[in-house]
């Protein structure tokens, strides 16, 4: 069985460790990309594309229910669940067929089908028991869903995202646990698709808000619509034929007893670093066993070893494992010349109904001085009037000292274009003054941002 060499190795073949292919390729023909599983990122798996499909058909048939109160009158909504799931596989197939072609049109001498793991910080063993001796290497290998142990016993009840996507049908009923980004997701969706769904969480959490105000209108108004407990009292969790029984206190502190079809464990991720055999190779390892690593370098410790996407544990979301991709694989390929690369402002967004959008600081970044809070409440916003869509709020934030706008909390009617839009404030360094002297249309959705600047300007020159 013969040993193979190389400047750099690139294990896993996701977003992360394909755009690190490419940009170590860059610098030196000798690149080996590795990976255990099928290819096909998270995201066009069971991660972006598949939710957004589930969600596209959750929201035609919300649109559909409620559109009497724009005057118009759908007599009849028949939500069919088997079709909906159909379309959800065919589209979501079709995501991962276009990533997989363009994997493969990478040669297949540079390709290798395998699982590995470190020996020393510069050999890795395959799980066929070659070594690949490896100048650098790029850890890209992923996360997956962390599945609580209180779950164990539930059997094929307790599902994660991976799992929904491939059903045949939509079931009567779904518990959530985890009101983050991935339960709200599918809870709102499955919910608005005739599902019967209630969500549970612990500390008050809801998606990735942190400022006070934005979550405690999220709650509001996501519980209007669906039984959601932020902070809720499990009892005891259990399984009876083919039904998951719930024991809970409600909000009230009154006992109850639900029974449902199945457990959506959104629980949030795990980084895939655990069979890496990472303890041979010097590194410092944090409590997830994650390595120590530069966030503009992406380089661990000072070894030649660098770790992006989801499985350093950062900020997993695709454009972050682009910008990570991109350096590690830039500083393997030209080691041991390492550059600080590029970072782009953090930004989340959440397909909920109203959306979610975080950009730049969030509110829990905010100093303790030096900083100011603007707001709008989108209850008298006029297009989100037109629309039918006026709730939610938008808190942007900026620096007094040097009137910098530092970044935003939305909850509100489109808030994917414009947190976008609040991005690229952040990233090109805009002041509060020189965005307030943009150009706004009416009556359009962006002028809530102009009307939350204002307000922002005002309290920064009080």
């Amino acid at each position: 069985m013969t040993d193979l060499e190389t400047d750099v190795a690139i294990i896993g073949a996701g977003s992360a460790g394909l755009r690190a292919y490419r940009a170590a390729a860059a610098h030196t023909d000798r690149v080996l990309l590795i990976e255990g599983g099928a290819y096909g990122t998270t995201c066009a798996s069971v991660g972006c594309m598949p939710s957004k499909l589930l969600i596209a058909a959750a929201d035609a048939a919300h649109t559909a229910h409620h559109a009497d109160g724009l005057g118009v009158h759908a007599r009849l909504v028949e939500i069919n669940g088997a079709e909906v799931m159909e379309r959800v596989r065919n589209l979501r197939d079709r995501f991962v067929s276009g990533v997989v072609g363009n994997t493969e049109k990478i040669p297949a001498e540079r390709r290798i089908h395998g699982y590995a793991r470190f020996e020393d910080a510069q050999t890795l063993r395959l799980d066929d028991g070659r070594r690949i001796r490896a100048g650098r290497t790029v850890i890209a290998t992923g996360s997956r869903p962390n599945v609580l142990p209180m779950f164990k016993d539930l059997g094929d009840r307790a599902v994660v995202n991976d799992d929904l996507f491939e059903w045949r049908d939509l079931p009567e009923s779904v518990v959530v646990f985890g009101p983050g980004v991935i339960g709200m997701e599918l809870g709102q969706a499955l919910h608005r698709l005739g599902v019967r769904v209630r969500i549970f969480g612990i500390g008050g959490f809801l998606g990735p808000l942190t400022d006070p105000r934005v979550k405690d209108a999220a709650e509001e108004i996501f519980g209007d619509e669906l039984a959601l407990d932020t902070d809720a009292q499990v009892e005891s969790l259990h399984r009876e034929g083919d039904e998951v029984v719930v024991r809970f206190r409600d909000k009230s502190g009154t006992e109850a007893e639900e029974r449902f079809a199945y457990l959506l464990a959104a629980t949030g991720r795990r980084p895939n670093v655990d069979g890496l055999g990472l303890e041979v190779t010097g590194l410092s390892l944090d409590d997830d066993g994650v390595p120590l690593f530069d966030p503009y370098t992406m380089q661990c410790g000072d070894q030649p070893i660098f770790i992006a996407g989801d499985a350093n544990n950062e900020h997993p979301v695709m454009p972050d494992a682009f910008d990570e991709g991109e350096i590690a694989g830039s500083n393997a390929g030209r080691y041991p010349s390492v550059e600080r690369g590029r970072r782009h402002p953090p930004m989340s967004i959440v397909f909920t109904e109203p959306q979610m959008a975080l950009v730049g600081a969030r509110y829990a970044d905010l100093p303790d001085t030096d900083h100011a809070v603007g707001e709008l409440d989108y209850a008298a916003q006029p297009r989100a009037i037109v629309m039918g869509e006026n709730h939610g709020v938008m808190r942007l934030y900026g620096r007094p000292s040097d009137g910098a706008f530092l970044g935003a909390e939305v909850l509100g009617p489109r808030a994917e274009h414009l947190g976008h839009l609040l991005a690229w404030a952040v990233d090109s360094g805009m002041t509060v003054e020189r965005m307030l002297d943009l150009p706004y249309y009416h009556p359009v959705l962006e002028t809530s941002i102009r009307n939350a600047l204002q307000d922002l300007q005002r309290k920064m020159k009080a």
